[in-house]
């Protein structure tokens, strides 16, 4: 038998009506002939002979009776690949703003938990007779940095599909007995009460901040309780926003979200990205974070919305080793990162966002957030989905209380091909949520471009397209100041020609 760990299994409880946890990548194929175009039957094909390896792809959940535990994997002993792979097809003209709203609709779709947690969309008629494939799998399968790296395992580095031996993956989970998973259930309420004294004594002198942090009611009492019982625990400064991440001020993006999404997606030269990495002297991530930050600015001044503060984010960062990346379960935690929207030159910004991821690993090791998120994987599995309706919700939560996230991951470095026909972009979907935020923001490098994918809760950022377009200029501003600014390094002032 194999258990759901407590993150991931908190990742199934953190979905609602109106929130599903699932990630995904959107890939763009060209087809080199009018009549070369992939089939739905060419992509069932493709992944019956590819999808053993990676075995949690085949795995579908078994539930412990009455909830009182976390569920276990059991391997399927017939995969549908009619009901997981699947066709669409765009009406005219197949652009890819009508792409991007078939995607939205798609994505707010929840996956089944009677069957494995993923889905694969063969879509149509995009302009030019380019083809789509959109592929979503739950986090507690795989997680979203990892999810587009293992399912490249079924695209080749070349036009020439290679032959892919047959075999069953080496981890198969047969069904569990209810006596069986009562008895570790048991075992598990009997060590309760010491999990729970530990991962309580290691939260409290952070309640206050947690408390801060918590938008809802009861809030206030909450945080007056917690002040008084941790009269003299260490407080985050809200006026230190490249260190960490501060209390998340009020944005229209963060609220509660509905089920339905808004998609957009645009892709960024990867040349101009590490020409300002290297001129500059910072990093990929400090110059993609740099862009997040300036286009959420300049979305918040054109809606009046512009706060004080510095946004609070938070960054996924990989857990996995290489041989781990077919392996299931979520192996991510969130960097806690301050985004400085407030400030209006962008070679400072980029300074400040250096600052402030240099800085995370240390608040990190301590954040309030992981501490959270550790209590929750304490607590009974039938216990946090009532929590999971008060204002403690947070406690049980794989995500701190952020405006949003934002991520980051490398790529393949050369173009791929599904069944010989080449991919020209791989967009990641990633999900929004009340706790996280109404917008999240994803870049993946693919080949020689950076491909961005940003959704959002309709009713929160309407007009994400705007966001995409943006980007660019925001690049532009920062291959400027390569011209217009000499000695900008790490801890260094921008001086100006």
């Amino acid at each position: 038998m194999h258990q759901l760990s407590s993150l991931d299994a908190q990742f199934l409880d953190a979905e609602t009506s109106t929130t599903s946890t699932h990630v995904g990548v959107l890939s763009i194929l060209c087809p080199t002939t009018p009549s070369g175009g992939l089939t739905v039957q060419d992509l069932r094909t493709l992944a019956d002979g590819r999808l053993h390896l990676v075995g949690p792809l085949r795995w579908r959940l078994q539930e412990v009776p009455l909830g009182l535990d976390r569920p276990y994997w059991v391997d399927s002993e017939f995969l549908d690949l009619g009901y997981h792979v699947r066709e669409v097809a765009l009406t005219g003209p197949g652009t890819d703003e009508q792409l991007a709203e078939q995607i939205s609709g798609l994505a707010a779709r929840p996956l089944s938990r009677d069957r494995p947690l993923w889905e694969c969309y063969l879509v149509n008629g995009l302009t030019g007779g380019r083809q789509a494939i959109y592929t979503k799998v739950h986090p507690a399968v795989i997680d979203g940095l990892t999810a587009a790296q293992a399912l490249a395992v079924l695209m080749d580095t070349s036009p020439r599909p290679r032959t892919v031996p047959h075999r069953l993956s080496d981890e198969q989970y047969q069904a569990a007995g209810a006596l069986g998973m009562l008895g570790n259930s048991a075992w598990h309420l009997a060590l309760l009460p010491a999990r729970l004294m530990w991962s309580s004594l290691r939260l409290a002198p952070h309640l206050p901040e947690l408390a801060r942090a918590l938008n809802g009611p009861g809030a206030d009492l909450l945080g007056t309780l917690a002040r008084r019982l941790t009269s003299g625990a260490r407080r985050w400064s809200a006026d230190e926003p490249t260190v960490g991440a501060p209390t998340p001020p009020d944005t229209p993006f963060n609220g509660p979200v509905t089920a339905l999404r808004r998609f957009a997606f645009t892709s960024l030269p990867l040349g101009e990205v590490e020409a300002v990495r290297t001129a500059l002297g910072f990093t990929v991530d400090d110059v993609v974070t740099a862009l997040c930050t300036t286009v959420l600015r300049r979305w918040l001044i054109d809606h009046d919305a512009l706060p004080d503060t510095a946004l609070a984010a938070a960054m996924p960062i990989a857990l996995r080793a290489d041989a781990q990346f077919a392996a299931a379960g979520h192996r991510l935690s969130l960097l806690p990162i301050a985004l400085p929207i407030t400030e209006a030159d962008p070679a400072r910004r980029l300074q400040k966002v250096h600052t402030s991821l240099t800085a995370a690993p240390q608040r990190f090791r301590a954040a309030p957030a992981t501490l959270a998120r550790d209590f929750g994987a304490a607590l009974p599995r039938a216990l946090r989905g009532l929590i999971s309706r008060t204002p403690l919700r947070t406690l049980t939560m794989p995500t701190p209380p952020v405006n949003l996230i934002i991520s980051h991951a490398a790529g393949p470095a050369r173009p791929l091909y599904a069944a010989g026909i080449e991919v020209t972009g791989n967009f990641p979907v990633s999900a929004v949520s009340d706790v996280a935020g109404g917008i999240t923001i994803a870049a993946m490098s693919y080949d020689r471009h950076l491909d961005v994918g940003i959704i959002a809760c309709r009713n929160l950022v309407p007009d994400v397209w705007d966001v995409t377009g943006q980007l660019h200029r925001a690049l532009s501003e920062l291959t400027a100041c390569t011209r217009n600014v000499r000695n900008l390094r790490p801890g260094r002032p921008p001086v100006s020609r």
